[in-house]
Protein backbone atom coordinates (compact mmCIF):
# COMPACT_ATOMS: atom_id res chain seq x y z
CA UNK A 1 0.00 0.00 0.00
CA UNK A 2 0.78 3.24 -0.35
CA UNK A 3 1.86 6.23 1.22
CA UNK A 4 -0.82 8.15 -0.36
CA UNK A 5 -3.70 5.60 -0.24
CA UNK A 6 -2.47 5.01 3.91
CA UNK A 7 -3.08 8.91 4.06
CA UNK A 8 -6.72 8.65 2.60
CA UNK A 9 -7.36 5.25 4.42
CA UNK A 10 -6.66 7.44 7.85
CA UNK A 11 -8.50 10.30 6.73
CA UNK A 12 -11.72 8.30 5.86
CA UNK A 13 -11.30 6.14 8.88
CA UNK A 14 -11.33 9.77 11.02
CA UNK A 15 -14.32 11.25 8.71
CA UNK A 16 -16.84 9.21 7.15
CA UNK A 17 -19.00 9.09 10.06
CA UNK A 18 -19.40 13.11 10.39
CA UNK A 19 -20.10 13.19 6.92
CA UNK A 20 -22.41 10.81 6.61
CA UNK A 21 -24.18 12.36 9.52
CA UNK A 22 -24.26 15.32 7.21
CA UNK A 23 -25.28 13.37 4.66
CA UNK A 24 -28.62 12.13 6.26
CA UNK A 25 -29.52 15.25 7.64
CA UNK A 26 -29.32 16.38 3.82
CA UNK A 27 -31.59 13.38 2.08
CA UNK A 28 -32.81 12.34 5.64
CA UNK A 29 -32.40 8.62 5.22
CA UNK A 30 -29.47 6.64 6.64
CA UNK A 31 -29.25 4.68 3.48
CA UNK A 32 -29.36 7.55 1.17
CA UNK A 33 -26.86 8.43 3.38
CA UNK A 34 -24.46 6.35 2.89
CA UNK A 35 -24.61 6.23 -0.44
CA UNK A 36 -23.88 10.16 -0.68
CA UNK A 37 -20.48 9.40 1.61
CA UNK A 38 -19.58 6.69 -0.30
CA UNK A 39 -19.85 8.51 -3.87
CA UNK A 40 -18.45 11.50 -2.26
CA UNK A 41 -15.59 9.68 -0.87
CA UNK A 42 -14.92 7.72 -4.66
CA UNK A 43 -14.50 11.12 -5.98
CA UNK A 44 -12.14 11.94 -3.30
CA UNK A 45 -9.97 8.54 -3.72
CA UNK A 46 -10.29 9.27 -7.39
CA UNK A 47 -8.46 13.14 -7.40
CA UNK A 48 -6.24 12.46 -3.85
CA UNK A 49 -3.13 11.99 -6.15
CA UNK A 50 -3.85 15.51 -7.37
CA UNK A 51 -5.04 17.19 -4.24
CA UNK A 52 -1.84 19.14 -2.69
CA UNK A 53 -3.42 20.68 0.75
CA UNK A 54 -4.86 17.07 2.49
CA UNK A 55 -4.63 19.27 5.43
CA UNK A 56 -7.70 21.16 4.03
CA UNK A 57 -9.83 18.22 3.23
CA UNK A 58 -12.63 18.71 4.84
CA UNK A 59 -14.04 21.78 3.48
CA UNK A 60 -13.49 19.98 0.33
CA UNK A 61 -14.99 16.77 1.25
CA UNK A 62 -17.80 18.20 2.52
CA UNK A 63 -18.31 20.28 -0.65
CA UNK A 64 -18.46 17.39 -2.81
CA UNK A 65 -20.71 15.99 -0.54
CA UNK A 66 -23.44 18.37 -0.94
CA UNK A 67 -22.34 18.60 -4.42
CA UNK A 68 -23.42 15.32 -4.99
CA UNK A 69 -26.52 15.65 -2.88
CA UNK A 70 -27.59 19.00 -4.89
CA UNK A 71 -26.49 16.82 -8.26
CA UNK A 72 -28.59 13.94 -7.32
CA UNK A 73 -31.92 15.55 -6.87
CA UNK A 74 -31.59 17.24 -9.96
CA UNK A 75 -31.73 14.14 -12.17
CA UNK A 76 -35.08 13.32 -10.66
CA UNK A 77 -37.25 10.91 -8.56
CA UNK A 78 -37.04 8.18 -11.33
CA UNK A 79 -33.58 6.76 -10.20
CA UNK A 80 -34.74 5.95 -6.60
CA UNK A 81 -37.41 3.49 -5.98
CA UNK A 82 -40.16 4.59 -3.39
CA UNK A 83 -42.29 2.02 -1.54
CA UNK A 84 -43.75 3.88 0.75
CA UNK A 85 -44.42 7.96 1.52
CA UNK A 86 -42.20 7.79 4.46
CA UNK A 87 -38.69 6.20 4.34
CA UNK A 88 -38.33 3.55 6.98
CA UNK A 89 -36.25 5.13 8.81
CA UNK A 90 -38.88 6.55 10.61
CA UNK A 91 -41.11 4.11 11.41
CA UNK A 92 -39.86 2.43 14.49
CA UNK A 93 -38.40 5.74 16.57
CA UNK A 94 -35.02 4.82 18.39
CA UNK A 95 -35.48 5.10 22.04
CA UNK A 96 -32.23 7.03 22.64
CA UNK A 97 -33.51 9.92 20.14
CA UNK A 98 -36.21 12.29 21.57
CA UNK A 99 -39.47 12.78 19.89
CA UNK A 100 -39.00 16.56 18.82
CA UNK A 101 -35.84 15.19 17.15
CA UNK A 102 -37.58 12.93 14.89
CA UNK A 103 -40.41 15.64 14.33
CA UNK A 104 -37.16 17.81 13.55
CA UNK A 105 -35.61 15.36 11.24
CA UNK A 106 -38.94 14.43 9.48
CA UNK A 107 -39.64 18.34 8.52
CA UNK A 108 -35.96 19.03 7.28
CA UNK A 109 -36.08 15.89 4.98
CA UNK A 110 -39.61 18.11 3.53
CA UNK A 111 -37.52 21.30 3.05
CA UNK A 112 -36.14 21.84 -1.05
CA UNK A 113 -32.75 20.34 -1.15
CA UNK A 114 -30.84 23.86 -1.86
CA UNK A 115 -32.68 25.57 1.16
CA UNK A 116 -31.82 22.08 3.18
CA UNK A 117 -28.12 22.26 2.40
CA UNK A 118 -27.73 25.51 3.31
CA UNK A 119 -29.73 25.09 7.20
CA UNK A 120 -27.37 21.96 7.06
CA UNK A 121 -23.89 23.88 6.60
CA UNK A 122 -24.90 26.70 8.20
CA UNK A 123 -27.03 25.65 11.42
CA UNK A 124 -25.72 21.86 11.85
CA UNK A 125 -21.86 21.94 10.56
CA UNK A 126 -21.81 25.99 12.08
CA UNK A 127 -20.27 27.26 8.48
CA UNK A 128 -20.00 30.61 7.96
CA UNK A 129 -22.33 32.86 5.42
CA UNK A 130 -19.01 32.75 3.26
CA UNK A 131 -17.64 29.11 3.45
CA UNK A 132 -21.44 28.31 2.86
CA UNK A 133 -21.80 30.47 -0.18
CA UNK A 134 -18.12 29.24 -1.16
CA UNK A 135 -18.98 25.67 -0.89
CA UNK A 136 -22.22 26.10 -2.52
CA UNK A 137 -20.40 28.26 -4.86
CA UNK A 138 -23.10 31.12 -4.68
CA UNK A 139 -23.73 34.53 -3.32
CA UNK A 140 -22.95 35.29 0.24
CA UNK A 141 -27.13 36.83 -0.35
CA UNK A 142 -27.94 33.69 -2.02
CA UNK A 143 -27.46 32.02 1.09
CA UNK A 144 -28.72 34.27 3.42
CA UNK A 145 -32.29 34.12 1.60
CA UNK A 146 -31.95 30.66 0.70
CA UNK A 147 -31.60 30.16 5.12
CA UNK A 148 -34.28 33.01 5.64
CA UNK A 149 -36.52 31.08 3.50
CA UNK A 150 -35.85 27.27 4.36
CA UNK A 151 -36.34 28.35 8.53
CA UNK A 152 -39.66 29.66 7.49
CA UNK A 153 -40.04 26.43 5.52
CA UNK A 154 -39.27 24.50 8.31
CA UNK A 155 -41.27 26.80 10.45
CA UNK A 156 -43.90 26.29 8.99
CA UNK A 157 -43.77 22.76 8.73
CA UNK A 158 -43.19 22.43 12.65
CA UNK A 159 -46.20 24.55 13.49
CA UNK A 160 -48.14 21.75 10.78
CA UNK A 161 -46.98 19.11 13.09
CA UNK A 162 -47.92 20.71 15.89
CA UNK A 163 -51.10 21.63 15.25
CA UNK A 164 -51.96 17.58 14.46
Amino acid sequence: MSDQDADFEAYFAARSDAMRGTAYLLCGDWHRAEDLVQQTFTKIYLAWRRIQRHGAMDSYTRQTLVRTFLSERRRGWFRHESVGSEPADWAVPSPDLPDERLVLLKALAQVPPRQRAVLVLRYWEDQSVEQTAALLDCSTGNVKSQAARGLATLRGLLEQEKVR
